[in-house]
């Protein structure tokens, strides 16, 4: 996989965006104090998420680097992996719906979308065809039943 930027990097300008988004164009104040801090709430289950996650990657002794997917030893399906195949990216997309939530603001909703589709097509989709080249068979039978995002993947009706 060539170099890209890592997706915590990605989030962060995610966020700088929203907070700019949010002091330059304020639309609509969804949240106001006390209220917009669930945001915090929101950023402590992220940072939880990933935490938990990345003690998965360690516990099993493979790479956590998002930029080498391609030297895994191991395909990690267990713990939050079993309900999504991307926790991590889960944990960013919570943190910056947190941020969001805590600014109170409408604009700053455009950094999680966006954040998701940028980390998919830059990070997610060059991620699944190295770990569908690395664990072959293995890989596809964890992404027939394991969601991108969250969730199960429903059987298809035959």
């Amino acid at each position: 996989m060539q170099h890209r930027i890592p997706p915590p990097i990605l989030a962060l300008l995610a966020a700088l965006l929203m907070f700019a988004l949010h002091r330059l164009e304020p639309l609509a104040t969804l949240f106001t104090s006390p209220l917009h801090l669930v945001g915090f709430g929101f950023i402590a289950c992220a940072v939880a998420i990933d935490v938990i996650a990345f003690l998965e990657f360690r516990r099993v002794r493979t790479t956590v680097n998002p930029l080498k997917p391609e030297s895994a030893s191991t395909l990690v399906t267990s713990g939050l992996f079993s309900y999504s195949r991307n926790p991590m990216y889960v944990g960013m997309v919570l943190l910056l719906a947190g941020f969001a939530i805590y600014l109170g603001t409408l604009t700053p909703w455009i950094g999680p979308p966006l954040f998701v589709l940028v980390v998919t097509r830059l990070q997610i989709a060059p991620e699944e065809r190295a770990l569908e080249r690395l664990f072959g068979a293995e890989y596809s039978a964890y992404r027939s039943r394991t969601a991108r995002w969250f969730g199960r993947v429903p059987r298809r009706r035959t």
